[in-house]
């Protein structure tokens, strides 16, 4: 089954979900990878704002290669999410309700999933190039500093993904 998801992300529309759907996401997301997580971690120990609200988003770790002349962005593809696991909790506590990553995840995080109400989602490898074509809109919106790990806002259209883990914890990677 196919499902057409928008974000921000509801809870509704999450429960619908399971292991190994396909999902076709538009809107908006954010990238981030380990050192735009790392500055995200330490502005909410300071207590301090985050770049963007939380609430019904979700993270893309990814950081893109250079944009070739005339495009939004050049190849995105993900990043093995299990490198977020430990900077992950924070935030979820905090709204987030996805993350995009590849590769499986601890069992921490599909905990972690159940108790805030959110997915992972697996985006494929190796077809970067591909994904570019479905991101309408790119800027960097935090920490321009860290190139190609900074924080971008993307405004996406059919973006190609599969459920990993659904808000029930359930895991496709273990069933």
């Amino acid at each position: 089954m196919i499902h057409y998801l928008k974000t921000p992300l509801e809870d509704q529309v999450l429960d619908r979900l399971q292991p190994g759907d396909e999902v076709l996401l538009s809107g908006i997301i954010y990238t981030a990878r380990d050192a735009a997580h790392q500055r995200l971690m330490s502005l909410l120990e300071a207590g301090s704002p985050l770049p963007f609200d939380l609430k019904g988003q979700v993270i893309y770790y990814m950081g893109p290669s250079p944009t070739p002349k005339g495009a939004v962005i050049g190849a995105c593809g993900p990043t093995t999410a299990y490198r977020m696991d430990d900077m992950t909790e924070p935030l979820l506590k905090n709204g987030l309700k996805g993350t995009i990553g590849k590769g499986s995840r601890s069992p921490k995080i599909r905990e972690y999933l159940k108790t805030y109400h959110a997915v992972y989602l697996i985006a494929v490898g190796g077809i970067g190039a591909l994904y570019s074509q479905m991101i309408e809109h790119s800027e960097i919106v935090a920490f321009e500093d860290l190139g190609t790990e900074a924080i971008r806002k993307l405004r996406v259209k059919d973006f190609p993904l599969y459920v990993g883990i659904d808000t029930q914890g359930r895991d496709l990677y273990t069933q």
